[in-house]
C-alpha cells in the first residue's frame, strides 16, 4: 500500500477515511528536523550550510514511516499547501534518504489540497508533483535568518543589557511597534474642545437631535469652541433665535460586504467578536480544517474557487431568496504579495452547512466556524441599500446653523447575515433614524446642551490591530502572525490586559537598545523589504544564498561594532531615551531625577549582577536608595519610596522599604557583623500602605514550621518563595492557592497538598518511585534502581543515568547488568567513581 504522510494524526484520520484501505496514512507530527541550538548550526563560511538534527520525539515517527516503506515502495508527501508544509515534506524526504528508507526505485511524489474533502483529496492524488525547491529555499533562507539573528544578537543583549532575554528577528520589530505606541500615549497632551447639541421638535411633536455647525455666520472647526465660556455663548446664540428647517436632502446609498477571510482578517475579527488571541484562533481553525469543515487557514488570498462561488450563491438563494443574490458573482482581487501561501480564502467546504448542522461540541470551534460561514455567504450577497438624510436648520439671520443626520435601511442585503466588527467604537450620527421633517417648517427647541470633550491618545494595540498594522507594513506573513504576537508575550516583553497590549519595562529596554545600536534591523522598511526578497526567492526570482550573504555581511559588521561597548555607556544611552517614561515631570515642577532619600544625588538607570534593571542614586554607596523601573506607588514614584519604621521587636527596628525588586520589610540595619539583615518581600496583592508591624513580623517569621510529617517524622514547613506560597517536605515543594494560608495551614491540609503534588509525579524535588530496586552498588555504595523516564526505562546510581538496551524489560535487569551499564555511561561522561 502506498505510504501517505501528513502532519497530524487528526488529518491522517480524516484522509484515511477518504482514501480507504488501499493506502497507509501516517503522521509526521509536524517538523521532524530542526537546527540544533548551538554555535555552527548555520555555517556562514560555506554557503550557509545548515546542520539539521532529528528531534528526539520525531525519531519514532520517522522510523514508523521508514518501516511502512519496507512494505510498499511508494511515498506520497501530503503536507500543508504552504511554505512550511513544503519544508516538512522536504525534511521528511531528506531524513528518509539518510536512513536509506528511500531507495533508487522508490517513487516519491508531493500532493497538495486546499481542503480535506473527498473530492479535493481524490483530485490531488491524480495530480502529483515534485517537492517545490523554490518554496524550500524560501523556508531555508527564513530559518537561517532567524537563527543568525537570534543566535548572534541574543548574546550581545545578555552581555550589554543584563537580565534581557533573546531577541527574534521579526519579534523585535513587532515589539518596537508596541513600545512606540506606548510612548506616543505617554507624550500625548489632551486638548479640550466643546460641541453644542440641541434636541429639536417637529410641528407633529416628534423629537430629533442636531449639532451646531455654524456660529456667527462661520463654519465651526473642531477646536473653535475651546472652553466652557465659548460653548455657553454659543448656547445663548441658539436660544436667542428662532430656528427653521432650511433644507432636507435625502440621498440613496449602498454598502458592499467585506471580502471573505484570509489569515490576518480572521484573527482580527475573532479577536473583536470573541476576544480570541491569535494563537487560539489559529489552533481552533486548524482543528476545523483537519476535520474537513473549512479550507486551509494560512493564506493571504481572498479569492474563491468558481465552484465555491456557485455553491455560495445557491445556498444564499435557498436560505434567503432571489433578492439576496446579486446579478453577477462578486470577484475579490487577491492582494497576496507572495506565492508561497495557499491562494484561496478561508471558507467552509460545504456552503449549505451552518454551525448548528456540524458534529462539533467544542464551543470555540462552533463560534469560529459560524463566523467563517457567515462571512463567506455575506461576501457573495447583494449590497445593503439605504437612504441617508441630511437636515439643515438655521436662523433667519444665518448666524446660527445646526445639522441633523440619519439613515433608513431600505434593504438589508448582506447585513441580514453578517456585519464586520470595529476595533474601536465610533459614534456615528449617520446610524440614527430621523422622523418626518419638511423644509420650511419651524424647529422648536426642547433643550440646548454644551458638551465638553478632550482629544484622545492613540489606542493601545490589541492582537487584532497589531496583526493589521504588521500586515500594512509588510512585516511577517500569514503563517507567522500568531507565533510573533505570542512570543513577545511569553518572553515577558509585553503583557495583555483587557485585550490591550502593554509593553513591560524589559520590553522598553530591549527596544531602546536595538533602536540605538541595531536601528536598521528593527526598521519597518528594512524588515518589509527583506520579506519581499524572501517572497522573490519563493517565486524563483532570487537566489537565497545571495539574500543570506548580503544580510550577513552587514549584520555581522554591526555585531562586531558592539564588541567595545561598555555597559555603563549602553545604560546612559537607554537612560536618555527612556527618560520621559522613567522620570516623568512632577506636578510641583521639582527635578524628577533628584534622589528623594539623600536630596543631593541624581537617579539613574542601573543593572544588578543578578540580572534586571532598576533606578538607583548616583551617591551609592553613601546613599543606597533604589526603586523598580516603574515606581510602585504613583506615577511620580512618591509615597513609600523612603524607608518607613513600622515599630520595634526585641530591640530591632522593623521597617518597610523599597528595593530594586519592589517593596520589602527588614529587621534591623546592616552592620559589620550582620551584612544582610533578615528581609522578606511583600507577596503579590499586599499593598505597602496596608503593612503594619504585625504583618511585617508575620512575613519575617517565615518559613513557618507546620510540624513533623506523620509518615517519616521529617519537618514540614510553609513559606513564600519565588513562585508564590508553598508547603515543603524534604525536597518536595507544593504550591498553596492563597498567601494567607501560609500562616494558617495545618498538618492535615499540608499532607493533603503534598500528596496531590506527589501523585502528579512532577515538580521540583518530587521523588519518582523506582520500577525495580536492585540494592547497594557492590563497589562504591549507594542505591541502584531501575527508573521510568521520559525516553524509556533507565538505571540510576547517584548522578549517573544509563538507558536500558532496546527490548530489555525493567524486571529482567540484574545488579551485574546495571553495574556494567553504569560503568559504560560513567566512562563516556568522564565520571569518576567514588571510593567506598
Amino acid at each position: 500500500m502506498p505510504v501517505v504522510v501528513v502532519e497530524s494524526p487528526a488529518k491522517a484520520k480524516t484522509i484515511n477515511k477518504y482514501l480507504g484501505s488501499d493506502f497507509t496514512v501516517l503522521a509526521s507530527y509536524g517538523h521532524v528536523r530542526d537546527l540544533p541550538p548551538k554555535d555552527g548550526s548555520v555555517d556562514t563560511e560555506h554557503d550557509f550550510e545548515m546542520k539539521w538534527e532529528i528531534a528526539t520525539d520525531s525519531r519514532k515517527h520517522v522510523k514508523a514511516i521508514a518501516d511502512a516503506l519496507k512494505e510498499d515502495n511508494t511515498l506520497i508527501l501530503a503536507t500543508d499547501p504552504d511554505r512550511e508544509g513544503e519544508a516538512i515534506s522536504w525534511h521528511l524526504e531528506e531524513a528518509l534518504r539518510k536512513r536509506k528508507a528511500i531507495k533508487k526505485d522508490t517513487a516519491v511524489s508531493r500532493v497538495v489540497f486546499n481542503a480535506i474533502t473527498k473530492s479535493a483529496v481524490t483530485e490531488a492524488m491524480k495530480n502529483p508533483r515534485d517537492v517545490d525547491l523554490e518554496l524550500v529555499h524560501a523556508y531555508l533562507a527564513r530559518r537561517a535568518l532567524d537563527y543568525l539573528v537570534g543566535f548572534n544578537l541574543s548574546p550581545v543583549l545578555w552581555r550589554k543589557l543584563p537580565g534581557a532575554k533573546s531577541a527574534g528577528r521579526v519579534q523585535s520589530v513587532c515589539l518596537r511597534l508596541i513600545v512606540e505606541r506606548e510612548m506616543e500615549i505617554e507624550a500625548f497632551k489632551a486638548r479640550e474642545y466643546w460641541t453644542v447639541k440641541a434636541i429639536l421638535t417637529t410641528p407633529r411633536g416628534q423629537t430629533y437631535e442636531a449639532r451646531l455647525t455654524v456660529l456667527g455666520g462661520k463654519k465651526l472647526d473642531k477646536y473653535d469652541l475651546e472652553n466652557e465660556t465659548a460653548a455657553e455663548l454659543a448656547v445663548q446664540a441658539i436660544n436667542s433665535r428662532d430656528l427653521t428647517v432650511t433644507s432636507v436632502e435625502a440621498k440613496p446609498a449602498s454598502r458592499n460586504p467585506s471580502a471573505p477571510f484570509m489569515t490576518s482578517t480572521l484573527q482580527q475579527e475573532a479577536s473583536r467578536k470573541f476576544g480570541f488571541g491569535a494563537r487560539q484562533t489559529m489552533s481552533t481553525a486548524q482543528r476545523l480544517y483537519e476535520a474537513g469543515y473549512i479550507t486551509y487557514m494560512r493564506t493571504d488570498g481572498i479569492d474563491m474557487a468558481p465552484e465555491a462561488v456557485t455553491a455560495a450563491r445557491e445556498a444564499i438563494k435557498d436560505r434567503y431568496g432571489d433578492e439576496y443574490v446579486p446579478e453577477s458573482p462578486r470577484i475579490y482581487k487577491n492582494k497576496a504579495k507572495n506565492a508561497q501561501e495557499a491562494h484561496e480564502c478561508i471558507r467552509p467546504t460545504d456552503m449549505t452547512r451552518d454551525a448548528a448542522s456540524l458534529k462539533v461540541s467544542e464551543p470555540d470551534q462552533r463560534k469560529l466556524y459560524d463566523l467563517i460561514w457567515k462571512r463567506t455567504l455575506a461576501s457573495q450577497m447583494a449590497a445593503a441599500r439605504m437612504e441617508r438624510t441630511t437636515v439643515d436648520i438655521g436662523s433667519a439671520d444665518a448666524q446660527v446653523e445646526l445639522r441633523a443626520t440619519g439613515q433608513v435601511v431600505l434593504f438589508d442585503g448582506f447585513m441580514k447575515v453578517y456585519e464586520e466588527g470595529r476595533d474601536d467604537v465610533v459614534v456615528d450620527d449617520d446610524d440614527k433614524r430621523l422622523p418626518q421633517i419638511a423644509q420650511g417648517e419651524p424647529a422648536a427647541k426642547e433643550s440646548v446642551t454644551p458638551e465638553q470633550h478632550f482629544t484622545q491618545p492613540p489606542p493601545r494595540y490589541t492582537e487584532a490591530t497589531l496583526v493589521k498594522r504588521m500586515e500594512e507594513l509588510g512585516i511577517g506573513r500569514p503563517s507567522t502572525y500568531a507565533s510573533i504576537v505570542t512570543t513577545i508575550q511569553d518572553r515577558g516583553y509585553v503583557r495583555k490586559d483587557k485585550n490591550r497590549l502593554f509593553p513591560e519595562d524589559k520590553g522598553r529596554l530591549v527596544t531602546a537598545f536595538l533602536s540605538n545600536y541595531f536601528r536598521k534591523y528593527v526598521g519597518y522598511e528594512f524588515t518589509a523589504n527583506l520579506e519581499g526578497e524572501l517572497d522573490d526567492v519563493s517565486a524563483g526570482d532570487r537566489d537565497y544564498i545571495d539574500v543570506l550573504s548580503r544580510f550577513w555581511r552587514d549584520f555581522s559588521a554591526a555585531i562586531a561594532e558592539t564588541a567595545d561597548l561598555r555597559i555603563s555607556e549602553v545604560l546612559d544611552k537607554i537612560d536618555e531615551v527612556l527618560e520621559p517614561h522613567l522620570f516623568p515631570p512632577k506636578e510641583d515642577g521639582t527635578d524628577p531625577r533628584l534622589c528623594p532619600k539623600c536630596g543631593t544625588g541624581r537617579l539613574n538607570l542601573k543593572t544588578a549582577r543578578s540580572g534586571g534593571a532598576f533606578i538607583g542614586c548616583n551617591n551609592y554607596p553613601e546613599c543606597r536608595f533604589t526603586r523598580p523601573l516603574t515606581a510602585p506607588n504613583g506615577e511620580d514614584g512618591e509615597g513609600q519610596l523612603e524607608d518607613t519604621v513600622l515599630g520595634t521587636d526585641n530591640g530591632d527596628e522593623i521597617s518597610l522599604r523599597n528595593g530594586r525588586f519592589g517593596p520589602y520589610v527588614q529587621r534591623g540595619e546592616a552592620t559589620e557583623e550582620v551584612k544582610k539583615p533578615p528581609r522578606a518581600s511583600l507577596p503579590k496583592g499586599w499593598e505597602p500602605a496596608s503593612i503594619d508591624l504585625e504583618k511585617a513580623l508575620l512575613l519575617l517569621s517565615l518559613p513557618r514550621e507546620v510540624g513533623k510529617h506523620p509518615e517519616d517524622g521529617e519537618l514540614v514547613e510553609a513559606g513564600i518563595g519565588r513562585y508564590g506560597p508553598f508547603v515543603k517536605h524534604g525536597r518536595v515543594y507544593a504550591n498553596l492557592p492563597d498567601v494567607e494560608e501560609v500562616f494558617t495551614v495545618g498538618m492535615n491540609r499540608a499532607v493533603e497538598v503534598l500528596a496531590e503534588k506527589a501523585a502528579k509525579g512532577r515538580g521540583r524535588g518530587a521523588t519518582a518511585k523506582p520500577l525495580k530496586e536492585l540494592g547497594e552498588h557492590p563497589e562504591s555504595g549507594g542505591p541502584v534502581n531501575v527508573m521510568d523516564g521520559r525516553y524509556g526505562p533507565y538505571v540510576k546510581w547517584e548522578k549517573v543515568n544509563a538507558t536500558l538496551p532496546k527490548d530489555t524489560e525493567p524486571a529482567d535487569v540484574t545488579m551485574e547488568m546495571a553495574v556494567q551499564l553504569i560503568a559504560e555511561k560513567a566512562a563516556k561522561k568522564g565520571t569518576r567513581k567514588k571510593k567506598k
